[in-house]
């Protein structure tokens, strides 16, 4: 699997930059810093200005990549969500017994993205944090059907695509396939997020007892 992963490339697309940042070590440098900041102090608090005092550059050199911190952002998130659909083909390639297939995806989903494998060798775990503290504040908002139509959420989309056809092949005759499917994506992060600011409103405080969870959620939901 690291063979395979040493040659990925999220492919994102590119409405969410103006230049791909994967094309120059500034563009690297601007996603990397921002990963660390925002991970710091927020979405709320990051800005560009913070941005290139710690990159040691300028503001304008930063709107050259991204036209605002939203689609960097999105930018980000899309990252997240390629490199965890890549983790969760490469996972249940050789998987055939479809419960054992769809259990698997879940359990991958639900670790942390192995980001030494992108040029841009950040830190797994902080991904991971700013997207089960921001990911809801990239997609609810007045613009988010504009900016679906113009394929800013498409990785994220194909990802729960691909976990719906899994809970399909094991039952088909069940009726929220797509449904049961956003659940347990937008779960692997919420749950998270319930469990660091929420304690008691989540029984899933680790990794392990969040796929417990839905291992029986999904054995009772599609199996009884």
């Amino acid at each position: 699997m690291h063979n395979l992963l040493s040659n990925l490339r999220v492919d994102i697309n590119s409405s969410l930059y103006l230049k791909d940042p994967e094309s120059s070590l500034l563009g690297i440098n601007i996603v990397k810093s921002s990963i660390d900041l925002i991970d710091a102090h927020g979405i709320e608090e990051f800005n560009f200005k913070k941005l290139a005092k710690e990159i040691g550059s300028t503001e304008s050199s930063i709107y050259r990549y991204f036209e605002n911190k939203h689609r960097l952002l999105l930018y980000i998130s899309s990252l997240y969500w390629g490199i965890m659909e890549f983790q969760m083909v490469v996972q249940t390639n050789n998987v055939s017994d479809g419960l054992e297939k769809l259990l698997k995806a879940v359990e991958t989903l639900f670790s942390t993205p192995q980001t030494k494998c992108t040029s841009f060798e950040i830190e797994g775990q902080k991904l991971r944090h700013i997207l089960n503290s921001e990911f809801v504040k990239a997609y609810h908002h007045k613009f988010v059907d504009e900016e679906n139509e113009a394929g800013c959420f498409s990785i994220y989309k194909r990802l729960v695509s691909r976990l719906s056809e899994m809970i399909v092949e094991v039952n088909s005759d069940y009726s929220f396939c797509k449904s049961l499917a956003s659940v347990i994506t937008e779960g692997s992060l919420n749950q998270y997020f319930l469990s660091e600011h929420f304690h008691n409103l989540t029984d899933c405080h680790s990794k392990d007892n969040l796929y417990l969870f839905y291992k029986d959620l999904l054995t009772k939901t599609l199996m009884s």
